[in-house]
Parts: C-alpha cells; structure tokens; sequence
C-alpha cells in the first residue's frame, strides 16, 4: 500500500505484553514517545497512586486509550461464565469496576474474555455469560463505554468458552439483541490456535468486530512456546509470520475494515519469551507489520 497503513487503523501495543519486566510507569513512557503509535492498551494499576500518574502520561500522549481486563480475569481466576452464581458474580463485579477504571484512564471501553468451560455443562455456561455480559453492557452504556469480548482457543492454553468463530458469532448476536455497545476483539495469533484460517474468521464475525490484535503462535505440541503465549514473529515452528500478517490484512481489506473516517485499533499482542529484549521484539513487530503493508496491492 503506497498509503500509511496509520491512515486505515491506529496502530497500537499491549503495555503489560510489550514490556512485561518493566515497570509501569516507565513501559507507557517508552510507548507515548514512540510516534509510531496510536493508541496503547493497559490494565488495572496496582495503586491509586500509580493510576494517577499513569493517568497524567496517557493524558499528555494523545494515544486512544484501550483497557484490557484479561488479566483481571485470568489472575484471580475469575469465571465469568461460572455456573456458580456466587463466582459469576465475583466477575461481573471485576468487570463493572474494570469500566469504572478504564473511563477514569480515558478509555472508551474495557475488554475481557470468557472463562474456561466443561463439555457437558456447556449450555448453562453459556447462559452465565450471557447474564455477565449483558449486566457489564448496561452499565458500560450508562457511561459511555464499549464492552468487547475477545476471542480465544477453546481446547489448546486458555480453553475459553468463547471459542471457535461460529459459536464466538452466536454469542455477539444474542448480545447485540439487547445491547449495541457490544463488539468483538479478533486476535491473528488466536487464529491457528483455533484450528481456522483468518478468511474463515473474519468473514463469520465480520458484522461484530470491533477491535483487532496481531500477533504469533506454535501450535506444534511439544514446541517450545506452544499454546497461547504470543511468541515474536519468526520465533521457531511458529505460525505466523509476514505472509500471514499480509493475508490478514488483505482479507481486512476485502471485508471493509480500512476505514480511514474511524479508523479501527490493532494492536501488537507480542511478548518477549524468556531473556529476549523488549525493544528488539517491538521492533520485530514493526519490521514484519512495515513488509506486509507495503507487499499489500492498492
């Protein structure tokens, strides 16, 4: 594309995954003094202390703030899909605090994933995270705020509910029935972790995507980095690499998602594994993201 490519989306990062050995506060400044980036995606803060001074730098950045509350799931191991209703309440109540942080921050939205499922109890688990979802639209709709589920393998690391892309379509279907501010966040590296290709994925979800991740997986058992651990691009028996990134963005494209009026987020989901150096890997990213773009026709 002879256009940049921070026409059509902001570009941005994942802070805890870009830099998961720093601290905080020195992670967004390195991020906010990077032109390249658009937005940034950050978590729950430790501290009201720390949160108030990361508030003050995003402030100064003009990054779109996004607010990821995976961790605030994945940590504690909360359910929002528990079939017991005192768990599943213990993970709305996360989440409704969660939206009460991110639109302290200046985000517009939080995002979150479903919890983990059991084959024969697959049908009520369903129905809990219905109940939690809808109950965290409502109140993220009487603030304003975006509510997006991500999508994650169902049999391979996280074994999420939500899932392959046909039942992840269900899902934001029956939400979108009763709320708008409801979309779903599409990941690359999730793609070869749930056994479908991105024109399968993208063409089911289109009419419920909202938000994009790139990123790399193995899903080679017994390979280093196996399952959903967000290796660099390039990293061995690895997925994803540039000509993958390309076939993202062209299928993207096809589909209508370069929309340079209200441009989409995609954001790096990459971590450095073991001793790798964060700002190498960042720039990894880039590299890969930069050669994609340009081998993509106008």
């Amino acid at each position: 594309m002879r256009e940049s490519i921070h026409k059509y989306f902001k570009v941005g990062t994942i802070q805890w995954m870009s830099h998961p050995s720093y601290d905080v506060l020195d992670s967004i400044c390195r991020i906010a003094r990077d032109d390249f980036f658009d937005a940034l995606e950050v978590c729950g803060f430790r501290d009201e202390k720390t949160r108030e001074k990361a508030k003050k730098l995003l402030a100064q950045s003009h990054l779109q703030v996004c607010y990821g509350a995976q961790l605030r799931v994945l940590g504690p191991g909360l359910n929002p899909n528990d079939l017991d209703e005192e768990g599943r309440k213990k993970a709305e109540a996360m989440l409704l605090e969660a939206v009460d942080e991110a639109e302290e921050l200046g985000a517009k939205g939080i995002a979150f994933l479903a919890g983990k499922w059991e084959a024969n109890t697959k049908d009520q688990a369903y129905g809990q995270l219905l109940k939690t979802t809808r109950a965290v639209c409502s109140y993220g709709a009487s603030r304003g705020m975006m509510v997006e589920l991500e999508v994650f393998d169902y049999d391979m690391d996280k074994a999420a509910l939500i899932g392959p892309a046909p039942y992840a379509a269900q899902f934001a279907a029956d939400i979108r029935m009763t709320h708008a501010n409801f979309g779903l966040m599409v990941d690359l590296s999730h793609v070869p972790t749930t056994y479908e290709t991105t024109r399968f994925v993208v063409k089911t979800l289109r009419p419920y995507i909202t938000h994009f991740h790139i990123g790399n997986a193995v899903v080679e058992p017994g390979q280093e980095a196996y399952g959903d651990q967000h290796p660099r691009f390039g990293f061995p028996h690895s997925a994803n690499d540039t000509e993958e990134l390309l076939d993202f963005f062209r299928v993207l494209k096809e589909e209508g998602f370069f929309q340079a009026e209200k441009p989409y987020v995609l954001s790096f989901e990459v971590k450095p594994w073991k001793d790798e150096e964060p700002e190498i890997i960042i720039a990894n990213t880039k590299r890969v993201m930069n050669r994609a773009w340009a081998l993509l026709e106008d």
